[in-house]
């Protein structure tokens, strides 16, 4: 879980600091840049696996696509200065991952604090675009006497931080940064603390990240904090992967555009469950069902993915009541969509952070309570502790809808405004603010929020609406 996310420097994050609790909204007009948060969080998942202009190209660039300059990635990056870009996150890592040879690992902390730093080296000669560089790296443990003012979502202090904020170090920082005969180095410290010789590795050359590195349990802190960085991506469904059909050897994981629907829900359905004597397929598919049926206009009866052991496929099928059995490729796109959240609802093995752009596309405006309330469920319950009934999960969207927005607690909510920022250089520009709702868990002493008076879009109707209820009548 990401509890706590720093950007400056990335794109048009000059300096954004924000609290997350288990589900957050960011709600913003267009082109306010809230799908750079998003870009943030995606870029920091693949720098813990990839090297770092290969994670560079898997972030949209200043066009919308993918693979461009890595300079798209800095604040101002064409000019001629010098470019930084910095990160911190704070976040609750796993206490048991396996490393890359399937050897268990148990991390000694599992509240962490990363901060990573990188710069930019030009290019040399005419066909280069340059490169990302290696300039900082830490990652330090939080005290769990500390963890109280960390966590500052309203949650059960014995049910939930007690289970998830475990371990205590007294030794110093897992990563940490110095300078060496001239040359920055990133050591490596052992699980013991301070005792054993740290690990330096030169940052000039690294081409990554240090924690992308460690594929064994030698470093089970530091693992922990990589496998949970992996755990964070966008879920971007598309209806032709939701509509794509699966074969008995493909995956049976949903991925992150929605393949694999029909086989991960089969999986779900007859997989054992931890204290259950055997699978109950009917009660999963019922339940898939149930949800399935908050849409109005939907028709369901039964939902079943039924195996074709002669074409080696699985199909998914929706009875409607009366009668008539439709495979999901005939589903609309919205439904599609709802029908993937449900399954993953239903899924133990899908955890991690999630962000999803826009859930409300190709949902009719009756049903976006359905909606919000699915992506609100699918986030851990902080009342109780996190397991099989209750995964451990975060869920961050962002809408620019007057319907989402007005569904959401304000609680759970982070309005995107562009604001005035000065730079280092004196310079003034336009860079994005997220402001918390001025009552809310999220607002800090000295930080900007938000009233009901500045969100006055989002909460009246249009100015010239020619359809709209009496006054009477709202409310």
């Amino acid at each position: 879980m990401l509890t706590r996310l720093e950007i400056r420097g990335f794109k048009n994050l000059l300096d954004v600091q924000v609290d997350l609790g288990p589900f957050t909204c960011i709600a913003g007009a267009n082109g306010m840049g809230k799908s750079n948060v998003f870009d943030a969080i995606e870029f920091l998942s693949h720098l813990a696996s990839e090297p770092l202009m290969e994670a560079s190209q898997r972030v949209r660039g200043a066009t919308g696509m993918r693979g461009a300059d890595p300079r798209d990635l800095f604040w101002d990056g064409y000019r001629d200065h010098e470019r930084r870009i910095s990160f911190a996150a704070e976040m609750i890592v796993p206490a048991e991952v396996e490393d890359d040879l399937g050897a268990p690992a148990r991390a000694t902390a599992t509240f962490l604090r990363y901060e990573l730093e990188l710069g930019f080296s030009a290019p040399q000669g005419e066909s280069s675009v340059g490169r990302l560089t290696l300039c900082r790296e830490e990652l330090r443990h939080i005290n769990r006497g500390d963890a109280p003012k960390h966590l500052r979502f309203p949650h059960n202090a014995k049910n939930f931080r007690s289970a998830v904020v475990l371990g205590q170090r007294r030794g110093g920082a897992f990563l940490s940064t110095a300078e060496r005969d001239g040359s920055i180095v990133i050591n490596v410290h052992g699980d013991g603390g301070s005792f054993g010789k740290p690990q330096p590795r030169p940052a000039a050359r690294a081409g990554r990240t240090v924690l992308s590195t460690v594929t064994t349990n030698d470093y089970p802190t530091i693992l922990a904090a990589r496998r949970e960085m992996q755990s964070w991506y966008r879920l971007a469904l598309e209806p032709s992967a939701l509509r794509a059909p699966d074969g008995f050897a493909d995956p049976r994981s949903m991925e992150t555009d929605g393949r694999h629907l029909a086989s991960t829900l089969f999986r779900i359905a007859n997989e054992k469950l931890s204290g259950q004597l055997s699978a109950d397929p009917d009660s999963v598919y019922a339940q898939v069902a149930d949800r399935l049926s908050d849409l109005s206009g939907v028709s369901v009866e039964s939902l079943t993915v039924e195996p074709d052991q002669v074409r080696e496929v699985f199909t998914l099928f929706l009875r409607e009541r009366g009668g008539l059995q439709l495979p999901a490729r005939a589903l609309s796109e919205g439904t599609l969509r709802f029908l993937a959240l449900c399954v993953l609802l239903e899924d133990p093995a899908f955890t991690g952070l999630v962000c999803m752009e826009e859930p409300e596309n190709g949902i009719h405006p009756g049903n976006l309570p359905a909606m919000v309330q699915l992506v609100r469920d699918l986030a851990v319950d902080p009342k109780f502790s996190p397991g099989q009934g209750n995964p451990f999960r975060q869920v961050i969207i962002n809408t620019h809808s007057p319907g989402v927005f007005q569904l959401c607690d304000p609680a759970d909510v982070l309005l995107a405004e562009t604001r005035p920022y000065r730079t280092a250089d004196g310079t003034v520009t336009a860079a994005l603010s997220l402001l918390p709702y001025q009552d809310s868990w999220r607002r800090t002493s000295s930080g900007p929020t938000f009233s009901k008076a500045d969100v006055l879009p989002y909460l009246a109707a249009p100015v010239g609406a020619q359809i709209a209820l009496p006054l009477e009548m709202v409310g």
